[in-house]
């Protein structure tokens, strides 16, 4: 009998030994391409915020998207008070696209890091802010473009990880996104409000107004996340726009 246990930990020792090395394997394997899909992903998101962009998005080849991406974007990274941060907590050089959103969301908002995104082509520019929040069921988050002067939504790319089929899921559909396009971020003497989406659907434009899109019919709770996160996340970008907008005139600074 003790020789059959010994037998038994010793065969779990040595399976447990050879799993782990054959996992990490894999994992060094694999972990270039999938730092590349992440990073893919992420850029066609980024895109998918500019309407005239997203539309041009299915038809084109990963290395179409990435080309197209170093052609029309640029970025920089603010701190919460608006400060550029250009290295890394190591004093390794920072860049926007490798700050994870989901990441800083776990810390407090004093703590984290505000990615920005410049788009320009053709002589249209709009500034491009990742915003990130909770649904009903699991995370949501959106690259959302606005206008130069700040005051638009241009557009937005809206994902999520567990919304309701049909439902809240429905926040990634072009319908849903297309409703926002216009929309204003400020009320008429200039303070910040966001973008709120409505209870009901089908709610006439007349009885929505400049700072409010129609809403999705049973799914409040997902359109309820939507909302703050866009009010929290985008106001957290205030000073940041204070420092590097001209306040009144709302003209992007001459780099962008």
């Amino acid at each position: 009998m003790q020789q059959s246990n010994r037998y038994i930990i010793i065969f779990s020792l040595v399976l447990t030994v050879v799993l782990g090395g054959l996992l990490s394997g894999v994992s060094q394997v694999l972990g270039p391409a999938q730092k590349k899909s992440q990073d893919l992903d992420t850029k066609k998101q980024i895109l998918g915020a500019i309407p005239a962009e997203k539309a041009a998005l299915g038809d084109m080849e990963p290395e179409q998207i990435l080309a197209r991406y170093a052609e029309v974007i640029s970025s920089e990274v603010a701190d919460y008070q608006g400060n550029l941060v250009d290295t890394d907590e190591k004093g390794g050089p920072l860049f926007a696209e490798n700050v994870n959103i989901e990441k800083n969301y776990k810390k407090a908002p004093e703590e984290r890091l505000y990615p920005v995104f410049k788009y320009s082509a053709d002589g249209k520019k709009s500034i491009i802010v990742p915003t990130y929040g909770a649904g009903l069921w699991d995370a949501i988050w959106a690259y959302v473009a606005l206008s130069p002067d700040l005051k638009n939504i241009e557009g937005v790319s809206f994902d999520h990880k567990g919304e309701t089929p049909g439902l809240g899921a429905r926040i990634t559909s072009d319908e849903i996104q297309a409703r926002y396009q216009g929309k204003n971020l400020y009320d008429q003497g200039g303070n910040f409000v966001s973008v709120y989406m409505v209870k009901s659907e089908k709610t006439p434009e007349s009885k929505l107004g400049p700072n409010k899109v129609d809403g999705m019919a049973g799914a409040t709770l997902t359109a309820n996340g939507v909302n703050d996160m866009l009010l929290k996340y985008i106001g957290f970008y205030q000073s940041y726009f204070d420092k590097h907008v001209r306040t009144g005139v709302l003209s992007m600074n001459q780099e962008f």
